[in-house]
């Protein structure tokens, strides 16, 4: 193991005479940092590579820890193929992996058994898959957020300041809130939050991002307005990202629970099919009118195939059935073939409070910030395992070849915004 090594690599590796062979101390360990132990410099390179993608800072060991309770301590473990046979003696826990980079030797999977290790994990193959552990370890593997998308029927329909409303009032309620713009032509939402100065990334910073992303370093990289976290479109000329930008953004959004409202633009395909796949549900919003329900029909005919969940979001536009009133909301639905979600309603005060800076939905009394919390109250946040039972879950099985994960080549990751692979 190189000397001083750790101090660009967001780590702790032990002093000699410390329980865990040569080295040099360099930091405090991350309340959450794995264990890594091996010898082996090239191996140990990488682990800090994919720990510092994953924003880690572990502590790194070249035989089991001497201090009592490292070893349980450790929310996670890393033991190289190297370092295998000096952990015989370690006591059976969950969440140990055993790291090499040619596992094709039967020894590998034998010492595997004996240490009770989780998985065996090829890399570079397995890497995006370590990543991802590491990371859901860093930041905890809680509830994914409630994900919502909202795109206009036909243009001019409102779609966009209903996502707004929808965020503000969710971060009004205290739920963890982003706001994504995915519409690069809709003018922004920064403008309608009034936060076009806000100082924060915009989407350009992250159209080189891909893989996993760390969700405390997106919202940190963020504007925050009225109590949400805003990705938004710059001034410039850039009017798409990559689709696998949009799917490490809005990964790294959901994670960690609360809220996540998308601004949608009235296509499909490309990047915003990336999007749709995330969304737990997509607002159609229709006004009730006869050429905004059939521009619709066209628009629900493209998004039906990419989307679990859609529904209409009626806007009215006058008395229906009196002469040249709105369509029944009923209607509208029934026209479309989708579920009612409900009727948006006009907010007079919220339009004009628009004009001075005031983001629509702010104001807690009006019919559109009540529309918005009904709406919250039948839209639930998506479940997840509870903590320990998948771990517990791989304890009861034996290692076996076909645990080895097979990763797609070439996946990178982002450990912060801005398009830097680790």
């Amino acid at each position: 193991m190189r000397q001083g090594r750790g101090e660009g690599a967001h780590g702790d590796v032990r002093a000699p005479g410390a329980g865990g062979g040569p080295s040099v101390q360099v930091g405090p360990v991350g309340p959450a940092g794995p264990l890594i132990v091996t010898e082996d410099p090239v191996l140990l390179d990488d682990l800090l590579r994919l720990c510092a993608a994953a924003g880690a800072r572990p502590l790194v060991l070249a035989t089991l820890p001497e201090r009592r309770g490292e070893w349980e301590a450790a929310p996670l473990v890393l033991v190289g193929d190297d370092a295998a046979v000096r952990m015989e003696r370690a006591p059976r826990r969950p969440g140990v992996l055993l790291v090499g980079r040619d596992q094709g030797e039967p020894a590998v999977w034998q010492w595997a058994v004996r240490i009770g290790a989780e998985h065996v994990l090829r890399l570079p193959d397995a890497e995006a898959w370590l990543v991802d552990r590491i990371a859901d370890v860093v930041e905890g593997a809680g509830r994914i957020a409630r994900s919502v998308g909202v795109v206009g029927g036909r243009g001019g329909a409102g779609a966009s300041t209903l996502a707004c409303a929808l965020a503000v009032t969710a971060a009004a309620g205290g739920s963890r809130t982003v706001l994504v713009d995915a519409d690069p032509l809709g003018g922004g939402l920064d403008v309608l939050l009034g936060g076009e100065q806000a100082e924060g990334l915009r989407w350009p910073a992250f159209a080189r991002s891909r893989g996993r992303m760390a969700r405390r370093a997106l919202e940190e990289a963020l504007p925050e307005l009225h109590g949400l976290r805003l990705l938004s479109w710059d001034r410039s000329d850039t009017a798409a990202v990559p689709p696998q930008a949009v799917r490490t953004v809005l990964g790294a959004a959901r994670r960690g629970g609360g809220t996540v409202v998308v601004d949608l633009p009235r296509r499909a395909g490309g990047e915003v099919a990336e999007a749709l796949a995330q969304l737990d549900l997509v607002l159609l919003v229709v006004p009730a009118e006869l050429r905004a329900v059939a521009a619709a029909r066209r628009m629900a005919a493209a998004l039906a195939p990419e989307v679990g969940d859609l529904r209409v979001a009626v806007r009215p536009t006058g008395t229906p059935g009196m002469p040249g009133g709105g369509l029944a909301p009923d209607a509208v639905a029934a026209l479309l073939g989708l579920p009612l979600a409900g009727v948006v309603p006009y907010d007079p005060a919220a339009v004009e409070a628009q004009e001075d800076g005031t983001p629509p939905g702010s104001g807690p009394r009006g019919p559109l910030a009540r529309f918005c919390r009904e709406l919250w109250g039948r839209v639930a946040s998506p479940g997840r395992e509870p903590e320990g039972e998948t771990e517990a879950r791989a304890q009861e099985e034996p290692v076996r070849r076909g645990d080895l994960f097979r990763a797609e080549p070439g996946d990178a990751w982002t450990p912060a915004p801005g398009g830097a692979v680790a």
